[in-house]
């Protein structure tokens, strides 16, 4: 607890903001739209942030994670394919 500094506790409440934020947004979505439509959303973010992870941060991608990606993008090509 000595070594927390008042930029940490300023990105601590910035987090629990924006959280918070997230999951009324998620259940405001789930309320007004269509619960397949939201979860496709919400399961795609998944992926974005590894994109992202990988580009802004310059975190390392490896196979593995490229293959879950692959993975996540085919099983929402199947919930999203209208019968």
């Amino acid at each position: 607890m000595a070594n927390i500094t008042s930029r940490n506790l300023y990105w601590l409440g910035l987090s629990g903001v924006t959280t918070a934020l997230s999951w009324i947004f998620y259940y405001k979505a789930l309320k007004v739209g269509d619960v397949a439509t939201v979860a496709l959303i919400d399961k795609g973010s998944v992926v974005v942030a590894m994109l992202l992870a990988g580009l802004v941060l310059r975190e390392v991608i490896t196979l593995r994670m490229i293959a879950g990606a692959g993975l996540i993008v085919a099983g929402l090509l199947v919930i999203a394919k209208k019968p």
